[in-house]
């Protein structure tokens, strides 16, 4: 299981760098960058709480 970003929905307001920052990151231009896309047992409850609380619901796991 991956994370995606979906780029057209995305408003980079940081949410989920704020519960992620191990996995994402906003770059100089206020551009979402996923540093650690696959799900792993040690990043799983992490990138779930991010999915859930994207006011855009632009990240998923697939």
């Amino acid at each position: 299981m991956k994370v995606i970003v979906d780029f057209d929905q995305c408003e980079a307001n940081g949410i989920c760098v704020g519960i992620a920052p191990d996995v994402f990151d906003l770059d100089d231009d206020d551009n979402l960058h996923v540093n650690e896309a696959e799900v792993t047992e040690a990043n799983r409850r992490d990138i779930e709480s991010a999915v859930a609380q994207c006011p855009k619901a632009a990240l998923k796991l697939v």
